[in-house]
């Protein structure tokens, strides 16, 4: 495996495990506001938290690309899925239990290579096989009782949809334009347009912001401010296919963090989703038509066919 692709793999790796953590600070702060107004707070904390290294960078040339009106659609246009996507999955939270939340936001695995064949990118049959063990890990470790599908749901199904194009989309600009200032664009107008909409859909309670205040830091330093700017450095040397089944790992963190955190038990069928899910991510890291290639010459090396 190449340096920078094993780079980009930690970076989303740990991208996952911030989001994973993430999701006990969305719950909390749940309970003392909407989610309109949480997001805009989380995301307006986030870019608040790179204006220091927005100054820092001053006067240095950023690494961009293409032309000027292309880099300002293409950070516009990241910056309102990236609005659609937080705000549906934030609102189906609400509507759903939290674990046929985690299990369809996780189908965008599946989604991200689909579209991807649309947009003629070609994914391997390696991929396709991560990314369908990545799901049935997803549904063992999520799901429980009957499926069946409510508004909360849709809400969180359509979120994951509006996910895998965001997937392509950092996919596509990340290279052409400076990380921090796109970054930087998604987290400001996404919360400029959840606090507008909370300001006209939600009660605005200032308490509750105080009541809020710990999720709200870890919501929006970590889970904003890193997780999301990782995620734009990572995706410079990361496939979106690739990508999409490492960061679907945030479910998996998500039960360890509870299990570890809050002394919640982690059942047999929780511990075969996780095994799912690693084996998801080790398959698509395999470059199979390497393997067989070494398998019939008869020099199999893991170290290259990694």
């Amino acid at each position: 495996m190449k340096p920078r692709t094993l780079r980009a793999d930690l970076l989303l790796l740990l991208v996952a495990l911030i989001w994973g953590l993430a999701f006990a600070a969305q719950r909390a702060g749940m309970e003392h506001m909407g989610p309109f107004a949480f997001n805009g707070a989380r995301f307006a904390l986030g870019s608040l938290a790179l204006l220091p290294l927005l100054w820092r960078q001053r006067g240095q040339r950023p690494t961009e690309r293409g032309d000027h009106r292309g880099r300002i659609m293409g950070s516009l246009l990241a910056a309102l899925l990236l609005f659609l996507g937080s705000s549906f999955q934030q609102i189906g939270i609400v509507y759903t239990a939290a674990g046929k939340a985690g299990f369809i936001t996780g189908l965008y695995v599946i989604i991200v290579p689909i579209i991807g064949l649309f947009l003629g990118q070609r994914a391997g049959w390696g991929t396709w096989l991560g990314a369908a063990l990545a799901v049935a890990g997803l549904y063992s470790l999520s799901v429980t009782g009957k499926f069946t599908i409510r508004a909360g749901d849709l809400y969180v199904m359509f979120s994951a949809l509006i996910w895998a194009f965001h997937v392509h989309v950092i996919s596509r600009y990340s290279g052409r334009i400076d990380a921090l200032r796109l970054a930087f664009v998604q987290y400001a107008v996404t919360a400029l347009l959840s606090l507008l909409v909370a300001f006209f859909w939600e009660d605005i309670d200032i308490r509750a912001w105080g009541d809020a205040l710990i999720p709200i830091l870890y919501a929006g330093l970590l889970s904003v401010g890193v997780g999301y700017t990782l995620q734009v450095l990572a995706q410079k040397d990361a496939p979106p296919a690739h990508a999409a089944i490492l960061l679907s790992l945030e479910s998996v963190f998500a039960v360890v963090g509870g299990w570890l955190l809050l002394g919640e038990i982690l059942s047999p069928r929780g511990i075969l989703g996780c095994a799912l899910m690693l084996a998801g991510m080790w398959v698509s890291q395999i470059s199979w038509e390497k393997v067989c290639l070494q398998l019939f010459s008869g020099s199999a090396d893991i170290d290259t066919i990694a």
